[in-house]
Formats: structure tokens, sequence, C-alpha cells
């Protein structure tokens, strides 16, 4: 880990503006050296803390930390932060090299030292022999590296992303980010990540935090939001899910005339009973909740079904080249394995 990378503690920040509240006694602690995102919809607060992280917007109330030193009065400028907005902001007059070395010109490094460090940087996001190119000469792909090397070369205490890879397709989004994460790991910067995409989220991340409506919904490692969501609004938001009402008696649960063993520290009573795609069964006969094959896609690696039951329409997923038991209009019983469901309190 970078022997310089501090933690950053946010203590119940509020965030009003005018009589909205945008951010309602948030408290977080990002562990030093690793990668935190903000997950949540559009307008739950998460661009707000980005944005008092850096010094661009003042809390209401509550403090902000890196490391010992409260930072919540210091301007942009004195935080020693750096941010990657999602429209790059480069210099469209500028070369790849000037516009990497910018930070250093305007705190005036020796030149010297701007060589050194600019090519330190530009072998680390791998843009050797473009130093001369024109930005507007560069791919998406390209750009987005020099933003990252513009942010890295002035070598900040905290890194911070504010959707990134909004603006790139979907193959070369995925390419970035992992760039990205190997990036951050090997640098151990301690990193704060904004973004509405679940799987971007998931994919990068040492610590998750969803957010609605500008308070925190739960947060922790990736694994743990996916198998353990505990709200609805959790479940949904990662990942796909199934929802059905049930009851819950201690040792089993109920779904209309399917009941099975589960044992998980909760209430007995109404439950919602989450069940991912990947944990359906289905059965041509025996035990079951009863329905009928709706849809069935082949999409190669996968196969997605969804099955009509009482309790409502479900989703699956199952390999590609598993066999399929049942064609579409047939009856079938649907079962759920052990892993991937999850009780939710009523």
């Amino acid at each position: 880990m970078n022997q310089t990378a501090v933690p950053v503690r946010l203590e119940n920040i509020v965030k009003r503006f005018g009589a909205v509240t945008a951010v309602e006694t948030v408290s977080l602690e990002l562990p030093a050296g690793k990668l935190v995102t903000l997950l949540g919809p559009s307008g739950c607060g998460k661009t707000t803390i980005l944005r008092m992280v850096a010094g661009l917007e003042r809390p209401t109330e509550g403090k902000i930390f890196f490391g010992s030193d409260d930072v919540t009065q210091l301007p942009a400028y004195l935080r020693d932060v750096t941010m990657m907005f999602q429209s790059y902001a480069l210099f469209p007059h500028m070369n790849v090299f000037e516009n990497i070395a910018y930070g250093l010109r305007v705190t005036k490094r020796p030149n010297d030292e701007i060589r050194e460090r600019v090519a330190g940087v530009v072998a680390q996001v791998g843009l050797q022999n473009l130093e001369q190119r024109a930005v507007q000469a560069l791919s998406g792909g390209q750009q987005q590296r020099v933003a990252l090397a513009r942010s890295l070369i002035m070598q900040p205490r905290v890194l911070l992303f504010d959707e990134p890879l909004s603006n790139l397709d979907a193959k070369l989004r995925k390419r970035v980010r992992e760039e990205i994460r190997e990036l951050q790991q090997k640098l151990g910067i301690t990193s704060l990540y904004v973004t509405h995409d679940q799987e971007e989220a998931m994919a990068i991340s040492d610590l998750v935090v969803v957010m609605k409506s500008g308070i925190i919904e739960q947060k922790g490692a990736p694994r743990e939001l996916y198998q353990a969501p505990v709200t609805r609004f959790v479940a949904d938001f990662i990942g796909r899910a199934n929802f059905l009402s049930g009851t819950y008696n201690g040792s089993s649960a109920t779904v209309g005339n399917y009941s099975f063993a589960f044992a998980q520290p909760i209430q007995h009573g109404n439950v919602t009973v989450m069940v991912r795609p990947e944990s359906l069964r289905v059965a041509k006969d025996g035990i079951g909740l009863e329905g009928k094959m709706h849809s069935v896609a082949f999409l190669g690696t996968t196969t997605e079904y969804t099955v009509d039951t009482a309790a409502g329409q479900l989703e699956g997923v199952m390999a590609g080249d598993a066999p399929l038991l049942a064609k579409v209009g047939e009856p079938v019983r649907v079962q759920f394995a052990n892993e991937g469901v999850y009780l939710i309190q009523a």
C-alpha cells in the first residue's frame, strides 16, 4: 500500500440546498488505500458527497477528515485531491504531454522533474509514444487514460472518480474499469468512485455504499451486498432478483404451496423472499411452486427463461449447454437453491 495513503472519514454529514436535503446525516469511512464506490440512482446524494470530499461543496453540518486532519473548511486546492470527471475535461489545444503535465506546470515544478514524472505516469497507464499526439486524435479509451494520468501525476492523498466511464461503449468500459482497478491497487491511493452502474461498482470496489434519497441503505463488500441485502431496494439495485410474498416460522419459508427449509435470524411472520435468477431450479414434477413455462431465450453462454406462477412471474437463468426440462406452455415445478435466496422482513 502507498505509504502516504490516508483514511477518509465523514462524520454526520448533512447537505441542504435551500429547502432540499441532498444528504441526510451520513457517516462513512474510506479505509486507507482502498477503493470505495458510492452507488445509487440519480438524485440519491452520491455526487454531492463526492463534491464535499473534493472541497467543491461545504457540508451544512458534520465534518470531513483526511487521516487526523479536519479538512471540512479547507478549499479544494489545499486538500491534495484530484478528480476524474465523466467529461474528461482535457485541453484540446494541448497535446498528451502538456495535458498530463498541466498540474505540475501550474505549481511551477522544474522541467526535469516534469519530464521524469510524465514519463513515469505515461508508462503506468500505457500511453508510451503518444506524448506528442493531439488529444483530439486519440480514441475514447486513450483520452480516458490521459485524464487518469493527469490525476495520478499530482500524487494525491485522495483520488476521486465522478462516473468516469459513462461516455464509453460497453466493451471499452469493461477494459478501462479493469485498468483503473489494477492501477488503484498497484498505487494504493485512497479512492472514492461514483457510479449508477451496479456491475461497474461490483467489479472494481473494495467497499460498495448503496445510497437512496440522501441516506446509506447498506454498505459492504460486493459479494456481501449481492448475497445478503438488508432491504428490497438493495436487493433490486444490486443484480437481478425475484421477489415473492411468503411466511417464515424460524426453520422454513413458505411461498404459495411450496415450503423449503431455511434459517435466518429475522422475526417470524410475513417476509419477502428474494431469489436470484441463477438460484431457480425447474423440474417436471415433484415438490415445488406450481407454474407454467412462459418464455425461453438462448443467449449462448446462458439460457434465460420465465415461469408464470400463482405467486408471480419468475425469471431464471441457467448455463447455455444445460438441458431445459420443459417447453413454453408446459407445466413445471419451481424450486429454490439454498444459495442466492434471502428473506427480507416485510
